[in-house]
This record gives C-alpha cells, sequence and structure tokens, in this order.
C-alpha cells in the first residue's frame, strides 16, 4: 500500500483508521483511497488560510476526468480508479465538493435544513461510496446516508470549540435559541443551558445512529465488524460529552486504544 495513503488516514482520524484496518485487504485499500481524496479536499478549506484556488482545481481534475481517471494527481486518481471499479456516481462526489466549497463561503447555519444540506455532501455521499464499495443491496443506502449522517453530526458536537476558532459554527440558530442560546463563544457560553442544549443533540445524534444500524444487516460479516466498531466509537464519544457536554471546550474527546480494543471486542461478540 502507498505508505502517503496511510499517513494521510492514520494522522488525521482514530475512529476511521483503527477500523478500517479490519476490512479485507482489497476493501481497506479502497478505503484509504477515498479517505486520503476526501481529507486532502476538507484540509484546503480547514487550514489557515484556506486554499479556495486548490480546491476548484482539485475539483476540475476530479469531474474533467472523471470517464478517463487520468487527471495528473496522485490523490485524485487514486479516488477515480475507485470510483470506476464500484460504480460511484458523479454527482456523489460533486456534491461532496460543493459542500467543501461551502466551508470558504459560509461560516454560519441558520436552520437544521442548512446544516443537513452539508451533511449530505460532506458525509451522506460518503456512506453513499462506502455502500458501493463493500457492494451493498441498494437497499442499504438510506441507512448508509443515515450513518454518514449521525457520525458527521457527532463530529460537530466534539468539534464546537475547534471549529468556533476556525470562525464556523455548524449548529443550527434556530436549534440553539430553542434553548435560550445566542453564542458558543468559548467563556461566554451560558453553561446550563448549553448542557441541555447538549445532551438534546447528542439525543438527535443517536435517533439517527439508532435508525442507521438498522442497516448493519446488509453488511457480509467480514466487513460489518470494521463498520461496528467504528459506529461503537462514535457511540462512546457521544456518551462522554451527554455526560459533560462542557467537556467539548476541554479537549477533544477520542477514545484511547484500549478503548479501541475492548469496543472492537463488543463488535466481535455482538455479530452473529
Amino acid at each position: 500500500m502507498d505508505q502517503d495513503l496511510k499517513q494521510i488516514f492514520s494522522g488525521n482520524s482514530t475512529s476511521y483508521y483503527y477500523s478500517s484496518l479490519f476490512f479485507r485487504k482489497n476493501v481497506r485499500e479502497d478505503v484509504f483511497k477515498l479517505y486520503a481524496y476526501v481529507r486532502t479536499a476538507d484540509d484546503f478549506v480547514d487550514e489557515k488560510p484556506q486554499q479556495p484556488e486548490k480546491l476548484e482545481e482539485f475539483r476540475d481534475k476530479t469531474l474533467e476526468n472523471w470517464s478517463s481517471g487520468e487527471s495528473g494527481d496522485k490523490i485524485v486518481d487514486y479516488f477515480l480508479e475507485v470510483a470506476r471499479e464500484n460504480n460511484f456516481e458523479k454527482e456523489w462526489a460533486e456534491a461532496f465538493i460543493d459542500s467543501m466549497k461551502m466551508d470558504t463561503k459560509k461560516d454560519e447555519y441558520e436552520t437544521m435544513e442548512e446544516t443537513l444540506e452539508y451533511i449530505y455532501g460532506s458525509a451522506e455521499v460518503i456512506g453513499l461510496m462506502m455502500a458501493r464499495l463493500l457492494d451493498l443491496e441498494s437497499e442499504s443506502e438510506e441507512y448508509a446516508c443515515m450513518l454518514g449522517r449521525s457520525m458527521q453530526y457527532c463530529n460537530f458536537l466534539r468539534d464546537i470549540e475547534e471549529d468556533y476558532r476556525l470562525g464556523r459554527r455548524y449548529m443550527p440558530m434556530e436549534e440553539m435559541q430553542r434553548f435560550g442560546i445566542e453564542t458558543l463563544e468559548p467563556g461566554e457560553v451560558d453553561e446550563e443551558k448549553f448542557r441541555i442544549f447538549m445532551k438534546e443533540q447528542i439525543k438527535q445524534y443517536f435517533e439517527w445512529q439508532e435508525e442507521a444500524e438498522k442497516g448493519l444487516k446488509y453488511i457480509p460479516y467480514r466487513e460489518r465488524v470494521p463498520v461496528t466498531l467504528s459506529s461503537r466509537l462514535y457511540k462512546w464519544t457521544a456518551k462522554q460529552i451527554h455526560s459533560n457536554p462542557m467537556v467539548v471546550y476541554d479537549r477533544k474527546v477520542r477514545p484511547s486504544k484500549t478503548r479501541i480494543s475492548v469496543e472492537l471486542l463488543k463488535a466481535f461478540s455482538g455479530i452473529k
């Protein structure tokens, strides 16, 4: 495997990286190529200063070479190879890049509908790509979308402080105002209102996660373990935030290697 792919993956994600190690070798390599593509695009808009020109170039390399698969960019070409071999829809790649472009133009979200629009392109289409990559039945796709949605929403909750530092707020203002919250600025948040708000958002996450897990039955046993492990690690993260919502201002909640091992054993034991 290309060591650059491994470096991109292992250096940026705990839950996804360790979970992906349990895929079969050929699937794991495709997952690494997909993640490297997604991570590279995300870095263009997460870095300071942002690099919208590079993102636009990345988009053009992807869409203009969708059929040929040869852009001259290693990361893009790896993605195009996986897309071609697994019959990805071009619209999915367009939706993904469009969501990344939103990060260069939009800093705050007013409604849940706006947030979900962003989540569709940034996460739900990745779920659709994974479903194709795993060669799942079309009936699985709605659950793949829901898994992407739930995980991304958990990311938003976990990264509230980090996103604030980047000048972003993915939490819908209308949702915040339901709980009397006007700002998520560190040190300015009403702790009591914030705790109630966060617990309600974690509840929403679990509702989406529970719906997503109905689709696990479509995944073959060998590939179900890493997907289940990833789900369990996200649920662990959500539980940590639920028990102490203010922790998102203190540190980034990440599972330790010991916790990953524990959840892996649970993932194995929970699969028949």
